[in-house]
C-alpha cells in the first residue's frame, strides 16, 4: 500500500468582508476622475465663453411676437484694419432675420442692405443707414417696423470676425458657378467649388459689384458662408476636439457683439436654428422685391420691396406658414 493521501489543502482565504481588492478601488477612482472631467470641461467652457461675450444695447422692448427672432448684422467697419480700402464710418453691411416660428418652421431671410425703409426720426433711407444714424437700437427698431417681427436677440459680427471664425474651423467649402476677379472685394475665384480660408471667405461674402445679381447675389453668398461654418462646427472633428473648441469660442466671442440678454446658450440655440434653416425643410431667401433700382430722391439707388406682396410675406414668416414658393421670386 502506498503512503496515505495528503489531506486536501484549505481554500484561499476570502478578503475580509467590506473590503474590495486594491485593483477594484483604483478602477473606481479612475472612473470617478473621468466622470468629473467629462462634466467639468463643458461646464467650465460655457462659463469661460459666457464671460468673454461683448454686449451692446440693441433691443427696443417693443412688439413681442410669437416665436424667436434673431437679427444678425454684419458690420462693415474697417476699424480693425481687416479691409484697408480707405472706407470710413460704419454701416450694417449684412442684415438677416433668423426666425423660429411657433410651428417649428425655421427661416433665414436676408434683407437687402439697400432696402428702402422708413427710419424712425429720419424719414426714408436705405435700411443699412439706420445703423450709422442710430446704431444697433435704431437698426432693430427700423427692422421691426418694416417686418412686424419683434426682435428677441441681436447679434453683430465684424468683417474681421468672418475671417477669424472660418480659420478657427479650418476653412470651409464654398461654391460659385462663374469666374471672379474683383479688386474691390479682393476676390479672385474660378468657377466651381473650392476650400476657402478666412480671407477668401470674407472676400466671397463681401463681393458685390462683380455679381450680376448685385446685393441679392451677395446675400445668397453670405448665407452660404454662414451655412458652411455651421456645418463645419457640427462635425465630430470640431465638436470632439478641445483645442478646436477653445479656438472657435475664442474667435467667435472676439468677433461677436450681442444684446445684454443674449448669452452663450442663446448663441448655441441660434446655431441650431441656422442649421435647421439651411438644412432640409428649412427656408432661406429674401422678401419679394418690386424694383432693384428704385430712386425716391436724395438717397440714390435703393431696393423697393413689393408693396402688395411683402406685408403678406412677413405675416406668413411670423406665423410659420411660409412656403418655398414665397421665396422663389
Amino acid at each position: 500500500a502506498g503512503p496515505p493521501a495528503a489531506p486536501p489543502s484549505a481554500p484561499p482565504a476570502a478578503p475580509p468582508a467590506g473590503r474590495r481588492p486594491r485593483r477594484g478601488r483604483r478602477v473606481a477612482r479612475v472612473v470617478v476622475v473621468l466622470l468629473v472631467l467629462l462634466l467639468a470641461w463643458p461646464i467650465g467652457l460655457l462659463v469661460w465663453a459666457n464671460g468673454k461675450i461683448q454686449h451692446v444695447e440693441a433691443l427696443t422692448g417693443g412688439a413681442d411676437t410669437p416665436g424667436t427672432t434673431y437679427l444678425l448684422a454684419g458690420s462693415d467697419s474697417r476699424a480693425d484694419g481687416t479691409i484697408p480700402d480707405g472706407t470710413e464710418g460704419e454701416r450694417a453691411d449684412t442684415i438677416m432675420l433668423l426666425h423660429v416660428a411657433p410651428t417649428g418652421q425655421t427661416s433665414l431671410i436676408s434683407l437687402p442692405r439697400d432696402t428702402y425703409a422708413e427710419i424712425p426720426g429720419h424719414g426714408g433711407d436705405k435700411l443699412n443707414a439706420a445703423y450709422s444714424l442710430g446704431g444697433p437700437e435704431l437698426l432693430v427698431r427700423t427692422v421691426e417696423d418694416l417686418t412686424g417681427l419683434g426682435v428677441d436677440h441681436y447679434v453683430e459680427i465684424g468683417m474681421g470676425g468672418v475671417e477669424q471664425v472660418v480659420d478657427a474651423v479650418g476653412g470651409v467649402e464654398l461654391c460659385l458657378d462663374y469666374d471672379v476677379d474683383d479688386p474691390r472685394s479682393q476676390l479672385v475665384w474660378s468657377a466651381g467649388c473650392h476650400e476657402a480660408d478666412g480671407a477668401t471667405a470674407l472676400a466671397f461674402a463681401r463681393m458685390r459689384y462683380a455679381d450680376p445679381e448685385g446685393d441679392i447675389g451677395r446675400a445668397a453668398r453670405q448665407r452660404q458662408v454662414v451655412s458652411a461654418v455651421v456645418a463645419k462646427v457640427a462635425q465630430p472633428g470640431t465638436l470632439l476636439n478641445p483645442l478646436r473648441q477653445v479656438r472657435l469660442i475664442d474667435a467667435g466671442t472676439a468677433a461677436l457683439v450681442v444684446d445684454p440678454d443674449t448669452g452663450i446658450v442663446d448663441l448655441g440655440r441660434m446655431a441650431l436654428a441656422f442649421r435647421a434653416a439651411t438644412g432640409e425643410g428649412g427656408l432661406l431667401g429674401a422678401p419679394p422685391i418690386a424694383m432693384f433700382d428704385y430712386r425716391p430722391g436724395g438717397v440714390g439707388s435703393t431696393v423697393l420691396l413689393d408693396p402688395d406682396r411683402a406685408p403678406g410675406f412677413f405675416e406668413r414668416l411670423r406665423e410659420g406658414t411660409l412656403t418655398p414658393e414665397d421665396l422663389a421670386a
